[in-house]
């Protein structure tokens, strides 16, 4: 009897990348666009989902400006709570990408289910009724409580942790991978930017502002949202591919071993660079969190009433998140060039002296919006290179583990990669309304927007310094080499390297896809009467004329470079 065929070996669900290399289509749609749009509404929760609740969902409530004991406690409660399902979630979620084994990987078969979920998820959190303002509001609390767990919980760690695995699998070429994490942050980067640029204005001009807000329109705009995640997270899915995963399909006994969650766990619990970079993102993490959680605040507090804040320091804010994203958008041009000349780690730490700096002249002149202008400015600058690198330096200590070890951990690593970059905003959330009342404390709106990140970057400064793994990968991809075609001969199978797998998928989709073209070409001749070698030619002739164009490009460009010794 036949083995059961995957769903996803059918043609409808496979990958639009057959190339053995890294090209636009897949670094713009698979780690840019699609990204952007599975993670918008997580960008704008960041920002605004508590100032949501505060100021629209539980607004009735407000005695003399003040949300009551009760309501303060919930919105403090229930972030912190919830982070428990949160971090569980994303447990569950890494051990379920392990256990998945399909053509597809084992990441992007929960990629394209959670553009479901997803989409679904950031709806159902704008459709809780508010309350009147009379009666207790249990219900509004229980709903809320059901949706927010809905996303964080449920759906968005089912794609975070897939999202992130996407780095580490998606090749093993350093340069090219470090390029896909520099696009793959730049999606959340930019996220975070639509979050805190564009959606003020929209809340301003179609939501009814924050003093008289518009429930129906909150609703209308993230059904609008959660249209445009469900479809750009199946871009993603159709616009990524795992190598590193196909490397070891083809060798029966890897394909179906199942790693245990223990023995997972001592691979990374004795590896001294899995515990830098873990903790290194959580310090980071923690504090970007707090920074933009607390940014609506402080500019409330510190702008509003001036020229440039306007009458709620709104304008303060526009401004200060375009000086923000200004510097990260800037260095996506030269972070990866960088990254690829001096090393990850040397840019990476530089980037955090150079955040710390700007954050010591906010922090000192607070009340001066220039000096805090210039200081964001500097902070963001300075956290372009781990924004960008991150992923890229997990990619690398785990290939480090499966050179010493023998297996792989990406699911359960990147599951704690995700439940930090999932429970930050909750933990954050729950720790700021408790020490600020809900915003209302202005040196605690001061302390989570300027100091609690900037200290956080003194602290990566020293734990970048003993982050020293790039030096041991040339020895470690040997060393998988070996291991992977000592396994393929042991089972009785043709040991072919990697690259040249890859190389001889990549030739036959190209033949497959040259002989549809004919099929295509042929059949057009047929229907307009046109001579089919005749147009065939004309083809094969424009193709030629580009292959001499490239040619005389890259020699003209090997000229220019050997001028330049």
């Amino acid at each position: 009897m036949s083995e059961k065929k995957s769903i996803f070996e059918r043609p409808l669900l496979s990958t639009k990348v057959k190339s053995a290399n890294v090209k636009l289509p897949e670094m713009l749609f698979g780690y840019f666009l699609g990204p952007f749009g599975a993670l918008l509404a997580s960008g704008i929760f960041t920002s605004f989902l508590n100032r949501y609740w505060t100021d629209i969902l539980f607004a009735n409530y407000k005695v003399n400006g003040a949300l009551p004991e009760n309501i303060n406690l919930f919105l403090t409660l229930l972030p912190l709570l919830s982070a428990i399902l949160i971090v569980a979630g994303n447990l569950v979620a890494g051990q379920l990408m392990e256990r998945t084994k399909t053509k597809a990987g084992k990441a992007r078969p929960w990629i394209l289910l959670s553009s479901v979920l997803l989409g679904a998820a950031c709806v159902v959190m704008f459709i809780v009724p508010m309350g009147n303002g009379t009666e207790t509001p249990v219900l509004t609390m229980a709903l809320t409580a059901i949706a927010y767990n809905l996303y964080y919980s449920v759906a968005y760690p089912l794609y975070n942790t897939a999202n992130s695995t996407l780095v580490p699998v998606s090749t093993r070429n350093g340069n090219q991978r470090g390029l896909l994490a520099s696009f793959s942050n730049f999606a959340s980067v930019a996220v975070m930017g639509a979050g805190g640029m564009v959606f003020p204005m929209i809340i301003s001009w179609f939501l009814g502002g924050w003093e008289t807000p518009n429930k129906t329109a909150w609703a209308v705009a993230f059904i609008a949202i959660g249209i445009v995640t469900f479809l750009f997270t199946v871009l993603q899915y159709y616009f990524t591919r795992e190598r590193v995963t196909e490397e070891s399909m083809h060798i029966a006994s890897v394909a179906k071993e199942k790693i245990p969650v223990k023995k997972q766990l001592k691979a990374v619990a004795t590896d001294r660079f899995w515990w830098i970079v873990i903790i290194f993102y959580l310090v980071f993490q923690f504090g970007g969190m707090f920074k933009n959680l607390s940014i609506t605040y402080f500019c409330t507090d510190r702008f509003s009433g001036t020229a440039i804040g306007g009458e709620d320091g709104s304008g303060a804010m526009a401004i200060i998140n375009i000086l923000g994203a200004v510097p990260m958008a800037v260095a996506m041009a030269f972070i990866w060039p960088l990254s690829a000349k001096f090393g990850k780690r040397i840019v990476v730490l530089i980037g955090c002296a150079i955040g710390l700096c700007g954050g010591v002249i906010a922090g000192i002149f607070p009340n001066n919006f220039y000096a805090v202008a210039v200081g964001v400015a500097l902070k963001s600058l300075g956290s372009a290179p781990a924004c960008y690198m991150i992923l890229a330096l997990i990619a690398d200590v785990l290939d480090h583990i499966e050179a010493k070890c023998g297996y792989r951990c990406d699911g359960l690593t990147m599951s704690i990669y995700s439940s930090i970059m999932a429970a930050s905003t909750p933990i954050a959330t729950g720790i700021f309304n408790a020490i600020s009342g809900g915003g209302a404390n202005v040196m605690a709106n001061t302390i989570s927007y300027i100091w609690i990140e900037t200290i956080g970057y003194g602290a990566c400064i020293v734990l970048m310094i003993f982050f020293g793994v790039e030096k041991l990968l040339k020895g470690d991809r040997q060393t998988i080499l070996e291991r992977q075609k000592a396994e393929a001969l042991a089972a009785g199978e043709e040991w072919i390297e990697p690259e040249e797998r890859l190389r001889l998928e990549e030739e036959e989709a190209n033949r497959l896809a040259d002989e549809a073209r004919k099929s295509e070409l042929k059949a057009r001749c047929e229907k307009k009467g046109l001579n089919y070698d005749e147009e065939e030619a004309k083809y094969q002739a424009k193709l030629e004329a580009k292959r001499r164009a490239a040619e005389e490009k890259k020699a003209k460009k090997e000229e220019k470079k050997n001028k330049d010794k």
